[in-house]
């Protein structure tokens, strides 16, 4: 049996805030890879940044659906569900 997401309703927007991580643009830091909140735009540093922002950001907001702002990317993710999209 296939899991699904129930959280690909709350996809409101594909569109960045920013070109950067807003965080880190803010404090003068930086990242290595970028994500996009798909619910409010926030753009965030992955995981694999010291600051881990868009995680932060799904923490304090619990918006639950991210996509990959790096080019030629195309995958998505879920962090209620912890489920993976290529495309999203």
């Amino acid at each position: 049996m296939t899991q699904s997401c129930q959280h690909l309703h709350d996809i409101h927007t594909r569109g960045a805030n920013s070109d950067g991580c807003e965080e880190c643009l803010k404090m003068g830091d930086e990242w290595v890879h970028l994500r996009v909140c798909m619910v409010c735009g926030h753009v965030g540093c992955c995981d694999d940044s010291k600051n881990k922002h868009a995680t932060r950001h799904f923490h304090a907001t619990r918006h639950p659906i991210i996509r990959s702002k790096e080019p030629g990317e195309t995958w998505g993710w879920c962090y209620v569900d912890e489920l993976f999209y290529d495309p999203i």
